[in-house]
């Protein structure tokens, strides 16, 4: 068994990014019809398409009550990014609840949120570190961020269970590489042409060809982290995002996915409600800015981004605005091309199969 593993046969409920969205999910899970141990009276099956994790009020809780299902076998998922950063002990934005590194930093943003006790991490660590990084079948593929076929070939050559290993492999070998180009020497002469810092939102630094070089090695030389982080090429427009300039950007891959198979991802922070300001930064504007909230897009109009943006939820809370209003978790029921939210509206996805041209590919 590799890490692109089967899916199973039958009517499958697709669910989006979590973040610790507790109530979110729960609410999810009974507009389903699934039980707390992931029972479907129909026999449906579940599947998460990965970030159980981070910024929400209950990650640990989220992990409770997902991982048994994975257990049982009753439900499916597959690695976000998030999962990637526990199970490599890689500290990031809205890990409080489990890094102690990240509390002081995270409670001004995210906080209350619940921790989750250290006796259970063990556990947890064993059993995310057995999940595959994407699940197929012959008409669906499901994966977190991005579906490319040179890096679901490498990770088809991985073994199950191998994520966390291969993934530090390929990292150590992006910082052999720009060793070996000498970037960091290179990035250091940018500086000196450029003093101010790219922090600074007030100065806007031209393109600085070592620092995109870097950002992009950093990317797209580990196969696992495209897969699971999504794609990106140099942008010689700097743009402003995360509190730092950067010179590349996330790219909509599916608009070059040319197989017939449907694919379902989260990580991208779609909108529902047409018009809202991006919940995660400007490049979800590149990426759905002419794409229908209930829309399917890409070259054949066969990937869908099931992520709502309910990772935004913090956001609201802190602006004293209702979270559940623009921000949504939601699940692909499949084979019916619907979606179901957390407050139990159900609605038609839109155009599958209906490329940007206006006309169907056979």
């Amino acid at each position: 068994m590799s890490l692109v593993q089967r899916l199973p046969e039958g009517a499958l409920d697709i669910v989006g990014d979590i973040h610790g969205e507790i109530g979110a999910l729960q609410q999810l899970l009974a507009h389903l019809g699934y039980d707390d141990a992931g029972r479907h009276p129909e026999g449906r099956r579940l599947v998460f398409v990965g970030d159980f994790c981070d910024r929400g009020p209950d990650s640990p809780a989220v992990l409770r009550l997902i991982l048994p299902m994975l257990a049982s076998g009753r439900a499916l998922a597959v690695l976000g990014n998030h999962e990637i950063n526990l199970l490599r002990d890689d500290p990031k934005d809205g890990s409080g609840w489990y890094f102690d590194s990240r509390i002081a930093s995270d409670e001004a943003k995210y906080a209350p949120f619940a921790r989750m006790a250290m006796d259970e991490a063990p556990a947890m660590l064993v059993q995310l570190g057995r999940l595959p990084i994407a699940l197929e079948r012959d008409d669906l593929r499901v994966v977190h961020a991005a579906w490319m076929a040179p890096q679901i070939a490498t990770a088809r050559g991985l073994a199950a269970g191998s994520a966390r290993r291969a993934y530090d492999d390929y990292e150590d070998l992006a910082t052999r590489q720009a060793r070996a180009s000498n970037v960091a020497g290179r990035m250091q002469q940018e500086r000196a042409q450029w003093p101010q810092s790219l922090e600074d939102h007030g100065q806007r630094p031209p393109f600085l060809p070592a620092h995109s070089e870097r950002e992009l090695g950093k990317s797209m030389a580990n196969p696992l982290k495209v897969l699971t982080a999504g794609v990106e090429r140099e942008c010689r427009t700097p743009f402003y995002a995360g509190g730092k300039w950067r010179f590349v950007q996330r790219v909509a891959w599916w608009n070059e996915y040319a197989d017939p198979q449907a694919v379902i991802v989260g990580h991208y922070w779609r909108r529902l409600l047409p018009g809202d300001a991006p919940a995660h930064g400007p490049q979800a504007e590149n990426l759905f800015g002419h794409t229908a909230p209930l829309a399917w897009h890409g070259l054949r109009g066969n990937v869908f981004c099931v992520d709502y943006s309910v990772g935004g939820r913090w956001l609201a809370r802190r602006q004293d605005e209702d979270p559940d209003r623009r921000f949504k978790l939601a699940a692909m029921r499949w084979p019916e091309r619907e979606l179901v939210f957390d407050d139990g509206a159900r609605l038609a996805s839109q155009g599958f199969g209906v490329p940007a041209h206006g006309q169907a590919l056979a």
